[in-house]
């Protein structure tokens, strides 16, 4: 359909005025970047009022142009970085699509034909509005520029280039040179804005990457890594990491042995720590900062239930009766980063009361539970799990929490005090289940002992769940259907779910994490296979006679309940597992 105005031959189309040639991006000012802490917070997109809508509906029919809903809108960040954003902020639109021959833009208002103009004339192209409610302009406006665009600027001028080995062999870093005021503004201004940029996005990491030729900034957004920028160029690296172990109050000239620091932010009204690792690499030093948003999880526990962290129902009955015995060892399983910690504090909240005590051992003490005694691991000093333990017994605890058993004596002292009347929590990095029965063995405990002690083994893996923003139903084919180890037959017809990408999911089509479990009981008859010592395998058929779901199937009632999609429970289960 043309766009046309009262006049059907007159085009809302703006072609450019050729006595205003668009200006160089230099001449156009750039936003004032403040540091990581004076910049003010986020808006979430509103929800538009039925009148608002309803208007720019109305204003759309009435001058011929297409409505567009901003709120699934997917950013294209390479088409934005093309328009200067103190432009966009000027006029109140945004770029949707760039064509051949004209540039697709969102307006409020498409009756004010010298602002289209004056648009057209400054980006040197014709323009083809849409209409697009203001609010939903402003708030896109907003997180594009507070976040990515920011980041961008702050980059600016650090963008990669390929140098030789040869111009970079006598780079070296001072104190003076840290000291210039030309060398550290863009540094500090860069850092600064990498770590704001990552607390908007709800990075759990932040990833410094060092290479031959360049350097990598990326974040961790629901345990995925993306890229925060483009390259930098390899000639910054020094400086760069000078900074953070300035920040983290390392040794600076240190570069062939690993380090750790903390640092601390102020960010919207609370104070956050980030811990700080560097590791030398062939090509230079690495530097991963993770994290720690210790106030904002801290009022999140305070109310964290087991619900929040993704049980089945059945696998949460069961569970919860478990964490309520009088004795006995609850024992979590999975890799790193697979919420065991998250479910044992759920497990914590849910049984803590004045009655008891409640004591944990951890390494370290990631997040505060009020009513709760804990303890930070401290190798340094002496303070191991094993030694804190010991100690932990001798303050008649009704409750303990072991962060990680990584020893024989550690696990020890842990069966005793499950077979002396305490109620013990713990966690033990294994694949699954059936797989912590051969651990502990191997670390030299006496299997009588062990599984006398143990009132269940929970697996637990996570899964990034659907942006509810822009989720959308597909159908797979009977291909993938059968390379995920699905029945055609019983699957051809499911509608599955899957994210389109928008503004709330920075184009991933995920948001959040849920957790996915196998839950094995300790019966009578498994206890006996464990002691005649027989084959894991034979343990594990036993359990799934006993009605234990397997990972697998938790992941797939999880795409069945339309939580998340099929692609993401095959990078994180065995397909075969299923069948």
């Amino acid at each position: 359909m043309t766009d046309t105005v009262a006049n059907p031959e007159a085009p809302l189309s703006s072609q450019p005025a050729a006595a205003e040639p668009r200006p160089p991006l230099a001449a156009i000012p750039s936003p004032v970047v403040l540091p990581p802490v004076a910049l003010p917070s986020v808006a979430l997109p509103s929800i538009d009022a039925p009148d608002e809508r309803a208007g720019a509906e109305k204003l759309a029919r009435r001058y011929r142009a297409e409505f567009a809903d901003l709120k699934h809108f997917k950013i294209q960040h390479d088409l934005l970085r093309t328009v200067p954003v103190d432009l966009m902020f000027r006029y109140n639109f945004v770029p949707l699509e760039q064509r051949e021959d004209a540039l697709v833009i969102a307006v409020s208002d498409p009756s004010r034909l010298m602002v289209l103009d004056e648009i057209a004339g400054l980006l040197g192209c014709r323009i083809e509005p849409r209409v697009a409610t203001l609010s939903q302009i402003n708030d896109l406006l907003k997180k594009t520029e507070q976040s990515q665009r920011v980041l961008d600027e702050a980059s600016e001028g650090l963008t990669f280039d390929v140098i030789s080995s040869e111009e970079n062999a006598d780079e070296s870093i001072s104190i003076e040179k840290l000291a210039s005021d030309e060398d550290l503004s863009p540094i500090i201004r860069l850092v600064d804005t990498t770590i704001f940029t990552a607390l908007e996005r709800r990075a759990s990491d932040v990833h410094i990457e060092t290479y031959d030729d360049s350097l990598l900034v990326k974040y961790r957004i629901d345990g995925v890594l993306q890229p925060a920028m483009a390259p930098i160029a390899r000639e910054h690296h020094s400086t760069i990491l000078s900074r953070i172990k300035i920040m983290s109050e390392l040794d600076i000239a240190e570069r062939r042995v690993p380090q750790d620091g903390r640092f601390r932010v102020r960010y919207k009204g609370r104070l956050i720590d980030f811990r700080v690792s560097i590791m030398p690499t062939v090509h230079g030093e690495n530097a991963v900062l993770r994290v720690l948003d210790k106030e904002s999880m801290s009022e999140k526990f305070r109310n964290l239930t087991l619900e929040v962290v993704g049980f089945a129902e059945e696998d949460l009955r069961r569970f919860r009766r478990y964490i309520r015995e009088p004795y006995g060892m609850v024992l979590v399983t999975g890799p790193t980063g697979s919420g065991k910690t998250t479910t044992l504090y759920a497990a914590l909240n849910e049984i803590k009361s004045d009655e008891e005590k409640i004591i944990t051992i951890e390494d370290p003490v990631e997040y505060q539970i009020r009513g709760i005694t804990q303890i930070p691991v401290n190798e340094k000093k002496g303070l191991t799990f094993a030694r804190g333990l010991r100690s932990i017994l001798r303050h008649d605890p009704d409750k303990i929490l072991v962060g990680e058993i990584r020893d024989a004596e550690t696990a020890q002292i842990a069966i005793n005090s499950a077979l002396t009347g305490h109620l013990v929590f713990t966690t033990v990095h294994a694949n699954n289940v059936v797989d912590v029965l051969g651990r502990f063995l191997n670390m030299g405990v006496e299997a009588y002992n062990f599984v006398s002690a143990l009132n269940c083994i929970l697996a637990q893996r996570l899964v990034r769940t659907i942006c509810s923003h822009c989720s959308a139903t597909i159908r797979h084919t009977d291909e993938e259907l059968l390379q995920s180890g699905l029945d055609p037959d019983e699957w051809r017809n499911f509608e599955f779910h899957e994210g389109a990408g928008c503004i709330e999911c920075g184009g991933t089509g995920y948001r959040g994490r849920t957790a996915i479990h196998e839950l094995l009981d300790l019966t009578d008859t498994i206890r006996e296979l464990i002691l005649d010592k027989k084959p894991t395998s034979e343990v594990r058929r036993q359990a799934q006679r006993e009605g234990m779901s397997f990972l697998r199937e938790s992941a797939l009632d999880r795409v069945r309940r339309g939580f998340t999609t099929l692609k993401e429970i095959n990078k994180v289960t065995f397909i075969e597992a299923s069948r």
